[in-house]
């Protein structure tokens, strides 16, 4: 899964970025950090799998993992055309985006505006993607209309309609809502797809605070709740973060209990971006691999079984499951077996999170 961490020059982007890789990255781009690009590979915790690690005793355990970007800042950018530039692309791969909000104080970082105003901030940044947005379909709209006049008329209604759904959604991102939110049809939604437009992504704010602050919620912004409708959230200190991701790990438990702190930003914003992607993740286990698999919610088994194949889906026969904490109470597949709790699960059975599934594939 790809995630790109976006936000306004001193917000603490990259800050947060060293707090969720520890510190290990790879950096791409010119020389000079404003203009780098950093990405980093970051293992979901997952307890789960290392109670069934010692139970099978495999010869590699693969957690899921979270591929993050971070990008420069828009004033950073400008030199490559900013969002429609050289990092569109990246952009346009990703799952989700993470929007570094400024809510901390420093007189030794002042604000590029002068004064530290959150909603003023992430109001920009949702515009940037939106303007983004409307670039595109601007000359979607031009180009669909040039080409109304070179079309055969048999073709003509096929082209129409592709328009129409162009201006649908453009009409609609002017309104304010974003395509995520926008209600469109399949067919409207099938035209759309190969925009790869950049409202159509989930969006995480992360609201990096003063060490010590109260957690900060988008609810305490002044800004318009239409706007944030649908976004997850998360309120850390990225400072204090990005400092404890260097210490040993006992190291910054005890910090971490001494300040009061809660889970660690890795692990808030892992959570809340399975929670606003609506991810979930079933596991395999066997003598060679453990590993763990993340997909969308209630996904069929068929498709899930795409996910470590795609030659699982034309071969699919069934899916024997077995729930996580069944398994537990069990010790073993052959118990759960006995006690009916492993199951024969067809194609469209919906995977829910800490499912145990082999597959059945006909090769």
């Amino acid at each position: 899964m790809d995630i790109v961490i976006i936000g306004l020059p001193q917000s603490g982007k990259t800050t947060l970025f060293d707090a969720l890789t520890l510190g290990k990255s790879d950096a791409s781009g010119a020389s000079g950090s404003a203009t780098e690009m950093h990405l980093g590979v970051v293992k979901v915790p997952d307890p789960r799998l290392d109670f069934l690690a010692d139970i099978y005793h495999p010869r590699r355990v693969v957690p899921a993992e979270i591929r993050y970007s971070d990008l420069p800042g828009p004033e950073s950018m400008a030199k490559s055309q900013g969002i429609s530039g050289r990092y569109r692309n990246v952009l346009q791969s990703a799952a989700a985006f993470l929007v570094v909000v400024r809510a901390f104080h420093s007189d030794a970082v002042p604000h590029p505006d002068g004064a530290v105003d959150p909603a003023r901030d992430l109001e920009a940044m949702l515009s940037e993607l939106s303007f983004a947005d409307l670039e595109v379909l601007e000359r979607a709209s031009q180009r669909l209309a040039d080409q109304m006049n070179k079309t055969k008329p048999a073709e003509r209604p096929m082209v129409m309609r592709h328009k129409d759904a162009v201006e649908k959604a453009r009409a609609a991102l002017d309104a304010g809502v974003p395509l995520r939110r926008q209600q469109l049809t399949d067919s409207e939604r099938s035209f759309l797809l190969n925009y790869q437009l950049l409202t159509d992504k989930a969006v995480i704010a992360v609201l990096n605070t003063d060490e010590g602050a109260d957690p900060l919620r988008l609810a305490d912004l002044d800004i318009d709740a239409d706007l944030t409708l649908g976004i997850g959230e998360v309120s850390i200190s990225a400072r204090v973060e990005a400092e404890l991701g260097l210490m040993e790990p006992e190291e910054a438990d005890e910090f971490r209990n001494d300040l009061g702190l809660g889970e660690s930003a890795t692990a808030q914003v892992i959570r809340a971006s399975y929670e606003t992607l609506g991810l979930v993740s079933f596991l395999t286990v066997g003598d060679d691999e453990v590993r763990a698999w993340s997909v969308p919610r209630s996904i069929p088994a068929v498709d899930a079984a795409g996910t470590i194949h795609t030659d699982f889906t034309r071969g699919f026969i069934r899916a024997e499951v077995i729930a996580y904490d069944d398994f537990c109470a069990c010790g073993t597949m052959a118990q759960g077996r006995k006690e009916g709790l492993l199951r024969s699960e067809g194609k469209t059975y919906p995977v829910k999170d800490g499912d145990i599934i082999h597959f059945l594939i006909n090769t």
